[in-house]
């Protein structure tokens, strides 16, 4: 509803107005009605309205004295209608200068008063939408120069903007708020999955309030990977009066609220500057990479996991070196007896569970110089991701024994696969399995086994490629299979959805508005011209 003050000396004037028509139904609400300029300025300076309707001559102050303090002031940006006895065109020429939508001579007429009415809710909308573009269009901005910070490549123009914006105070940590797949969690279809995803970065959203723009989306750009960035300082947890790991417990609560799938926080290195968050990012990352190989918990913090003081402190380094040229020579044997004589190393020395961990974290670190320096092209960011990938997909009920020599294994078939030039002839079978059986569930754990390389070192080379994951471009083809079956046959759209491998028309309809900027029959109806949905 518009807001609507009416200022008027005369009593029987201003409760003719509020009578003249039907404020409510045409989407308008008086909310004060004041005798003179003065009382309608005390009344503004503590109260917002939208429209003033304002005679000229009262006493105590004119509605043009009154107009021109508050548009001077900056007390009011409200539309203002001077309704006036007087057909004076000095009267008209002030009031156009202080931002004066209309001048209505009185008796105040029924349909004239509609008409600017009328003007003024279009006009109130247009500047909302304005208004909501421009604050979608800055939200966007801050979000790609926040980006910028966390992954490490920014100007100083990018860090003054999102400096000026966002207010974090000091010990900033970035942190992964992820699906927790590690524990016991029934695989999801892909729209289970975006389902769950959009719930959790609402649930983000939702937590933070006025702070949501601390709450990234997607950083990495991955479709596939669900998951939300946030950007935490102890300025959060002061506010409420808690401490950051009290903070972080009541966060992860609330943004649990109704998900199907448990969720864990992964805290990167508290640093002291937002020009610094890559750092945190970086050992967030980390965190995602190691964690397989920890103690279960809801909520890990770098500086736990990876720190040990030197109390109790022991680098098997002899056993972990052995261990890691068996994995870069391909050696199966070799790899399971350097894991049983790491463990029983361990276990005589009664080191620390933390100390444990430590020689588990030097052996993963040295895995991924290990495949960068095997293959220059790919990147740390790239190895993390398949040791993530790998550990989230398997049982570790097992235990972490028995799930680290699956883990050396499976990797050290990836580092041989990195030594071989698999881009060309495997991404054009890919192309053609795409191609020709795009309708059935073609996964890159299929697709791997099929063609004998690692599904992840697969993902990896495909996103090279195509500058997209396998997931985006399979969907892509069927939604393009999909345009051409609407265009050119008289199918019924659930029956194109079901031919293409869609056999959910929601999601179907949802892939296909995100491809082609308009719904299914709308396509089908402007003939391939994508309409405004």
């Amino acid at each position: 509803m518009i807001r609507v003050m009416i200022v008027d000396d005369e009593p029987f004037i201003a409760k003719g107005l509020s009578l003249l028509i039907d404020w409510n139904a045409e989407g308008f609400e008086i909310v004060n009605i004041a005798s003179n300029g003065l009382e309608a300025l005390e009344y503004l300076r503590s109260n917002q309205v939208d429209l003033i309707l304002l005679d000229i001559q009262m006493p105590g102050m004119t509605g043009l004295e009154m107009l021109k303090i508050i548009r001077e002031e900056h007390i009011s940006d409200a539309f203002a209608i001077v309704l006036s006895g007087y057909n004076d065109f000095k009267y008209t020429k002030q009031a156009i200068q202080y931002e004066c939508m209309d001048y209505i001579l009185k008796p105040v007429q029924r349909d004239e008063l509609m008409d600017a009415l009328h003007r003024i809710y279009q006009k109130r909308k247009k500047n909302t939408m304005e208004e909501q573009q421009r604050s979608d269009m800055e939200n966007k901005y801050l979000l790609q120069n926040i980006k910028s910070l966390i992954q490490g490549g920014f100007g100083q123009n990018e860090l003054e903007y999102v400096k000026e914006r966002i207010h974090l105070g000091d010990k900033i940590s970035y942190i992964h708020i992820s699906f927790d797949y590690i524990s016991e969690v029934a695989e999801f279809s892909d729209d289970e999955n975006e389902a769950q995803h959009h719930m959790l970065y609402e649930n983000c959203v939702a937590f933070l309030g006025d702070d949501a723009n601390l709450c990234i989306n997607d950083v990495r750009g991955y479709t596939e990977v669900y998951e939300i960035g946030f950007l935490y300082s102890d300025r959060l947890a002061n506010e409420k009066g808690l401490t950051k790991d009290a903070y972080l417990k009541l966060m992860l609560e609330r943004v649990s609220k109704d998900m199907m799938v448990p969720l864990v926080l992964l805290v990167g290195k508290e640093v002291d500057d937002i020009s610094k968050i890559s750092k945190s990012y970086s050992t967030a990352c980390t965190l995602r990479s190691l964690r397989g190989f920890q103690q279960k918990k809801e909520i890990y913090y770098y500086e736990d996991e990876v720190h040990v003081g030197e109390t109790n402190f022991v680098l098997c380094k002899k056993t972990l070196d052995r261990l890691l040229t068996a994995v870069e020579q391909n050696k199966d044997e070799e790899i399971d007896e350097s894991i049983d004589a790491l463990f029983a190393e361990t276990e005589s020395l009664d080191v620390s569970d933390k100390a444990v961990s430590l020689n588990i974290n030097y052996l993963i670190f040295q895995m991924i110089h290990l495949a960068m320096s095997r293959d220059e092209t790919v990147n740390q960011e790239e190895v993390m991701q398949y040791i993530n990938d790998y550990v989230s997909e398997e049982d570790l009920n097992q235990g972490v024994f028995v799930h680290m020599k699956s883990f050396c294994h499976e990797f050290a078939s990836y580092l041989a696969q990195l030594q071989v030039n698999l881009s060309g002839d495997i991404l054009m079978d890919i192309e053609r399995e795409v191609k020709e059986n795009y309708a059935q569930n073609l996964t890159l754990r299929d697709l791997g086994k099929k063609y004998y390389i690692n599904s992840s070192y697969l993902g990896q080379l495909f996103r090279k490629k195509y500058g997209q994951s396998f997931k985006d471009y399979l969907c892509n083809h069927r939604i393009q299979i999909a345009a051409e079956e609407l265009l050119n046959t008289d199918k019924k759209i659930s029956q194109i959805a079901e031919e293409v491998g869609y056999h959910d028309m929601d999601y179907f309809t949802n892939r296909f508005i995100l491809c082609r900027g308009c719904t299914p029959a709308k396509y089908r109806r402007s003939g391939g011209v994508p309409e405004k949905i």
